[in-house]
């Protein structure tokens, strides 16, 4: 309770997080209203049959706006699918390398092409939600009682404006709030999802008892055992010392010290976790263009969670896009320039290009058993979960999304409780990295 006791006392901390939480609050309630057009009711009952596919992955990532068809059904998503396009876009083409190096100018410049890029990706995802909603009135007589091109083309712009409107909550909380706007949208979400997968596992256990009550607990275990592991490997670092050479000027003396580099085993956090789940699930974007074609079902055939071909490219992407991400967020050559500048020098390594190869190497090594982590991580749990028949909503994608997002809002909430010489969110062992 002290720590909550410190964050009130500070205004400026106390506002950001209030704003934080009303943005998230006006996220949830959008959630809830369905696009015009739509029988909520028979739309609700045409989609449980879409728990475990691509399309019930995609509704946990929006929070079962997609199965509600609300005006946010298309989330973030697309905003995300425009951030991997220029993020890797950055590494390959001239253009986009050199904006981002012209410092806040170039910054802008690529967040403003990510924003038409987002527009068009949810023009894309828009006609093919639209054509997949119009496609279970097969199922469920009435979920469209109008279909047409009207009802189309309301629908693509309604939802293309929601996208519109929760990426400017994003980058709102991003900027006047606490914490990644991006990846708290995704946690208010998943963690919006809890109390119907709780209802649904009480269902399951004592109404249907489709689920036996020791399969359960084991995977209540199980969860337990892997939010710490989660907190253990986020908070994992590799430390290289630094010695500051000593300098006189004038009469004061500076540098003589010695500290440490901090490399994370997990740099990238749970970014590549939602970059992998957004790549997967532009296949199934485009299969629902062609409802009720075959085509539709062979893609959520090859692309169930439950597939050794989705578990295989799943894992690969996330390691892959582990590197990527980290390969963005770390220059191993502008720490060992600055090193240089202030005279500080890794012993045993030459200043400069030295330096930059061998911190370089360090943070290969260092990210590999990272990657890996997460993917064993991401898929391990849907093998268990699928076989105890439990709703997908306690999957690891979902724990390592929570978790990791949970621990970067504490670890910027913390630093601000220091910066005002309070003791930091917690009472005991200080969050890792945040000291």
């Amino acid at each position: 309770m002290r720590g909550f006791e410190s964050i009130m006392k500070i205004p400026e901390l106390r506002k950001k997080i209030f704003y934080t939480l009303l943005l998230l609050a006006v996220y949830r309630i959008g959630g809830f209203i369905p696009v015009p057009g739509i029988d909520v009711n028979a739309l609700e009952e045409a989609f449980r049959g879409a728990a475990g596919n691509m399309m019930g992955i995609y509704d946990l990532f929006v929070g079962g706006a997609l199965s509600r068809a609300s005006i946010f059904a298309l989330g973030i998503m697309p905003y995300i699918s425009a951030s991997i396009i220029i993020q890797l876009l950055t590494s390959v083409m001239p253009y986009f390398e050199k904006l981002k190096k012209e410092g806040e100018a170039g910054r802008q410049k690529m967040t403003e092409i990510t924003r038409y890029s987002t527009v068009g990706l949810g023009l894309i995802q828009g006609l093919g939600i639209s054509q997949y909603i119009v496609s279970l009135n097969t199922q469920a007589p009435g979920v469209v009682p109008h279909p047409g091109l009207g009802f189309t083309v309301q629908t693509v712009l309604t939802l293309i404006t929601g996208t519109i409107f929760v990426m400017w909550l994003g980058e709102r909380i991003t900027e006047r709030g606490i914490g990644n706007g991006i990846s708290l949208i995704i946690f208010a979400g998943i963690v919006g999802r809890i109390p119907d997968g709780l209802a649904g596992l009480y269902r399951n256990v004592f109404v249907l008892q489709q689920t036996s009550f020791v399969s359960v607990v084991f995977l209540l275990v199980f969860m337990f055992a892997v939010i710490a592991f989660v907190v253990l490997m986020t908070e994992a670092q590799r430390k290289i010392p630094v010695t500051y050479a000593r300098q006189v000027r004038g009469r004061k003396v500076y540098g003589g010290q010695s500290t440490h580099i901090p490399l994370r085993l997990n740099t990238a956090g749970v970014i590549p976790i939602i970059f992998a789940q957004s790549f997967l699930m532009f296949p199934a974007s485009i299969a629902m263009f062609f409802p009720n074609s075959g085509i539709d079902e062979t893609v959520n055939r090859i692309f169930s969670p439950t597939s050794a071909l989705y578990m295989i490219v799943y894992a690969a992407l996330i390691i892959l896009f582990t590197y990527v991400y980290t390969a963005i967020v770390f220059n191993p050559q502008d720490l060992a320039d600055n090193m240089k500048k202030y005279g500080g020098f890794i012993p045993g390594r030459k200043p400069g290009k030295s330096t930059a190869s061998y911190i370089e190497r360090v943070l290969i090594r260092v990210t590999l058993p990272g990657s890996l982590f997460l993917a064993i991580i991401a898929i391990l749990p849907m093998l268990l979960i699928r076989s105890a028949n439990v709703d997908f909503a306690f999957g690891g994608t979902s724990l390592l999304i929570v978790v990791g997002v949970a621990l970067e809002t504490l670890r910027q909430i913390e630093t601000h409780l220091l910066m005002r010489h309070y003791d930091g969110f917690l009472a005991k062992g200080r969050i890792r990295g945040r000291r």
